[in-house]
């Protein structure tokens, strides 16, 4: 045990110092997408399945979606086919980034004909979106108001946490 941590020390005081001393980076950048390609490789290294990180990954894609378009409408910036253009935008900053440095398209990670990672990617951005309508629809039944608070986090985090379990118990 000790040993382990001599070696991961380095490892943790460098992002300790990086975690301390670093500027916040701003919400809709390829800094991010670079930063969800180490959570990938985090991951991996802690031997998580790539179809669970993918889930989170598709969640939190959705999720900067609807940030930005929802942004985008508050300031007036309306243009025809902007929501698809932040869409297909998102995806190819996350998707592209990781095929390209090898992290997605192995051979030996597929299943059904597709690697995992991008599985998990569908399968948590269609949960993700399933939680926000969801979240619509209970507010609906209640006059527009929620049941309890964060039930918007809580609606949209929920599926995804089902289903990693799911995914984490079964794989």
């Amino acid at each position: 045990m000790r040993n382990k941590l001599k070696k991961r020390l380095p490892f943790i005081l460098y992002s300790l110092f990086f975690i301390l001393y670093s500027s916040p980076a701003q919400a809709v950048c390829p800094v991010c997408t670079v930063a969800v390609g180490a959570g990938v490789g985090l991951s991996r290294y802690l031997g998580i399945d790539d179809l669970i990180s993918g889930i989170w990954i598709g969640g939190l894609s959705v999720s900067l979606i609807a940030w930005t378009i929802d942004w985008l409408n508050k300031k007036q910036i309306k243009f025809k086919g902007r929501k698809i253009l932040v869409t297909v935008g998102y995806y190819a900053l996350i998707v592209l980034p990781l095929y390209y440095t090898g992290i997605m398209g192995h051979s030996a990670n597929i299943v059904w004909g597709v690697d995992r990672l991008l599985w998990g990617i569908i399968l948590g951005s269609f949960l993700f979106v399933t939680g926000m309508i969801f979240n619509f629809w209970i507010k609906k039944k209640n006059n527009g108001k929620v049941f309890f608070p964060f039930q918007k986090v809580a609606c949209s985090v929920a599926p995804l946490f089902v289903f990693s379990l799911v995914l984490y118990f079964t794989i």
